[in-house]
């Protein structure tokens, strides 16, 4: 009877009325935390990003499992509903990724501004994978695109990202919210190394942090945008089921 029912907690109805599982958003973060972990570069780097993706896709999976029936949507609404004394799931998500986040920033840099900053980057990317996780193949395909563009430390969140993309296109399986956040929280990891980079010899510790700051505010907005990014992500869906031929319902 347990087993059962902590089966169809982990089941979805998807848009075109399939029954999906949610297993792979945990199997895909775990990936991406075990990629990076394995990967070259600071061993301090490699932790931060161990730390960063399991808490982000754990708080994610909070949210699968205990709103799952919570129509609320968006920071405004979670919050209110905190004032009120109700601790959501999207306030826990909210909370719980932005303090993870701000955490493996202060371990990858050596200034407190820096490592905030690099969590607002790495909390933002993985709110931005959730947003864009509307329809099948939009977030694996994020994350891929991005990943793919040259940023250090993502070989992890590729390699899952990959991996996943057959099933959740095809609609076999969905991330969910610990899957789109711990794949996102992997990807801002990548992000702010690569922003926190000199863009050359003669470049100081100011150009990075400028990248960053860049960085965190489009990511902001694009949260405060959350449903213009949602629906985009639908129509991008179709398209990408149509290319993959991949019918729809």
């Amino acid at each position: 009877m347990l087993s059962r029912r902590a089966d169809a907690s982990w089941r979805r109805t998807d848009h075109a009325g399939r029954t999906v599982t949610l297993y792979a958003g945990p199997a895909a973060a775990l990936g991406a935390a075990a990629g990076i972990a394995a990967a070259p570069g600071p061993a301090r780097d490699r932790a931060a990003g161990v730390l960063a993706v399991p808490a982000a896709a754990g708080c994610g999976a909070y949210d699968d499992l205990v709103g799952a029936d919570d129509p609320r949507r968006g920071f405004r609404a979670h919050l209110g509903a905190l004032r009120g004394g109700e601790v959501t799931g999207g306030a826990v998500k909210l909370f719980g990724i932005g303090a993870a986040g701000v955490l493996t920033g202060l371990l990858i840099e050596e200034r407190v501004v820096d490592g905030v900053l690099t969590g607002v980057v790495i909390a933002g990317t993985a709110h931005l994978v959730n947003l864009v996780d509307v329809g099948p193949g939009v977030a694996v395909g994020s994350v891929l695109l991005l990943g793919a563009s040259g940023l250090p430390g993502a070989v992890g969140p590729i390699a899952a990202a990959a991996v996943l993309a057959p099933a959740d296109l095809g609609e076999r399986a969905m991330l969910g919210d610990a899957g789109a956040h711990g794949l996102g929280a992997a990807l801002g990891v990548a992000l702010a190394r690569r922003c926190g980079r000199p863009c050359g010899r003669f470049v100081g510790r100011s150009s990075g942090r400028t990248g960053r700051v860049a960085l965190a505010a489009g990511l902001v907005a694009s949260a405060s945008n959350g449903e213009r990014i949602s629906s985009v992500a639908r129509r991008a869906s179709g398209v990408l089921r149509h290319a993959a031929g991949v019918p729809g319902r």
